[in-house]
């Protein structure tokens, strides 16, 4: 399994226990469970069976990890049974989401995605268009600090998108059966914040685009397709190359869709999250200050 090159080896798990943990910490993707005696079972004719553990909140990942072991344990069967030895039965298991129910893989991502759409966008498309008109110019001049300029400028956004992000939530859960396992209160909490990333981005993107086509290209090159291409929706992250996976990193989407796969499907606490939700606080920050160090210096 190792030799082949497409899986790695992570610190091995002693009980069904420690498999759960080492999914919902996010080491782990697939365990692989030998029985005692599959040794005696395999040389000498008996019934030798192995089971597979996919954590199963990323679909099409799990089912692609599961091939490929499949594979592998029959390719090491026709190398090292003997004649008389009984095909291996390789029993299969998706722990989260055992029906691999594709909502279960859009509905975060689709969230995700309008979050990103009204947040940073449609932001992005605003306040470029008061720059056309003459409007912004009026507010830079004013002795307003930038950060009430920002401020007042995003906060009908953060409304408008959460109150949508509600309802694609409410129709994840009614209408596909998207379960809830975790913490409602941290998942909202969690929403907040990537609007927040998204509207600081867009805000970033508006103060670079002079026009309001810039700025919809910009978007749309810049925050669009990377929600949808690079952001563990559609397409595994960690099966791309490398220069895809960090352009992945970098898009406030890709922590924010893990953030809530484990929230909802995993059944995870504040202490395996905490990393995604400082990475957007980060990210946050940092384009804030970007947005409105560009505002003074169109001021000077």
């Amino acid at each position: 399994l190792t030799d082949s090159g497409h899986l790695r080896l992570t610190p091995e798990a002693r009980s069904y226990d420690d498999i759960d943990r080492l999914f919902k910490k996010g080491t782990m993707k697939m365990a692989v469970v030998i029985p005692p005696n599959f040794t005696q079972n395999f040389l000498h004719g008996g019934d030798a069976q192995v089971q597979l553990i996919a954590d199963g909140s990323e679909p099409n990942y799990a089912s692609t990890l599961v091939a490929y072991a499949s594979q592998m344990i029959a390719d090491f069967q026709r190398e090292q049974a003997p004649p008389s030895q009984s095909p291996v039965s390789v029993e299969t298991r998706m722990l989260f989401n055992p029906q691999l129910k594709s909502a279960f893989l859009f509905v975060p991502g689709v969230m995700a995605l309008i979050l990103m759409l009204i947040s940073a966008m449609m932001t992005s498309l605003t306040i470029a268009r008061e720059k056309e008109l003459g409007t912004m110019e009026l507010l830079l001049v004013s002795p307003l600090h930038p950060l009430l300029i920002v401020v007042g400028k995003v906060v009908p956004y953060i409304l408008l998108a959460f109150t949508d992000g509600m309802l694609v939530l409410a129709l994840g859960v009614f209408v596909f059966g998207m379960p809830i396992v975790g913490n409602l209160p941290m998942l909202l909490a969690m929403c907040v914040l990537f609007v927040l990333a998204a509207l600081s981005l867009g805000v970033l993107i508006s103060a670079r685009a002079q026009t309001q086509q810039q700025a919809m290209l910009m978007s749309l090159m810049g925050l669009m397709l990377p929600t949808v291409l690079l952001s563990d929706f559609i397409f595994p992250l960690k099966s791309m190359p490398l220069l895809l996976q960090i352009l992945g990193n970098i898009s406030p989407a890709r922590w924010f869709i893990s953030i809530q796969r484990d929230v909802m499907l995993k059944g995870v606490g504040w202490h395996f999250v905490w990393q995604e939700a400082a990475i957007l606080g980060g990210m946050t920050l940092t384009f804030l200050l970007l947005a409105m160090k560009n505002f003074k210096t169109r001021l000077t």
